[in-house]
C-alpha cells in the first residue's frame, strides 16, 4: 500500500523570494513590493549569505512611515523591520507551517535552511493555491480569526 507523502515547507514556498538589506531605505523597499506585486519583504544580513534579521510588510511602511508622516527615503528599513520574525525550516511539515500562521496571525512565513539563509516564502496564496478546497478555507479563516490573548499588563 502507497503512503501519501507528508507536504513539506519546501513543496508550498516560493524559492529565492526578494529580500532587502537593513541599510535600505523605505522608499526603495516600497517600490520592491509594488513592483513585484508582493506584500512582504524578509531582510537579511547581506544578499551573499541572505541570513534572515527581519521581515517588513507593506502595512509596516503604511503604519510606521506614511501614517507618521515620515520621509521614506529618509527611513531606514533596520528602524521599522519586524527583527525575530515567524519563520518555517524548508523540511517543515506544512502543517507546522499553517499552526505557526494561525497561531501568530501572519500572512507570511519566510522558510530559511540549517544556516539560517532565507531560501523561501510562503503566502496565504501559496497555501490556497496547494491546497484542496476545504483545507483553504480553514487555512484562511484560522489566519483571519480575531484571537483575544492574554495581555501581561496587570
Amino acid at each position: 500500500m502507497q503512503t501519501e507523502s507528508v507536504v513539506k515547507a519546501r513543496h508550498v514556498m516560493t524559492s529565492n523570494p526578494i529580500c532587502c538589506l537593513p541599510t535600505d531605505t523605505a522608499q526603495h523597499v516600497a517600490g520592491l513590493l509594488r513592483d513585484n506585486d508582493i506584500g512582504a519583504v524578509p531582510v537579511v544580513k547581506d544578499q551573499k549569505t541572505r541570513k534572515l534579521v527581519g521581515i517588513i510588510t507593506d502595512r509596516d511602511l503604511c503604519c510606521a512611515v506614511v501614517a507618521a508622516g515620515l520621509e521614506g527615503k529618509a527611513i531606514l528599513i533596520r528602524r521599522i523591520l519586524s527583527k525575530n520574525p515567524v519563520k518555517c525550516h524548508v523540511e517543515d511539515n506544512l502543517e507546522r507551517c499553517i499552526e505557526s500562521m494561525e497561531w501568530y496571525q501572519i500572512r507570511r512565513l519566510p522558510v530559511v535552511d540549517d544556516h539560517d539563509r532565507c531560501i523561501g516564502i510562503i503566502s496565504q496564496a501559496d497555501m490556497a493555491l496547494k491546497a484542496k478546497p476545504p483545507e483553504v478555507s480553514r487555512i484562511m479563516a484560522g489566519i483571519s480569526k480575531v484571537r483575544v490573548r492574554e495581555s501581561s499588563v496587570a
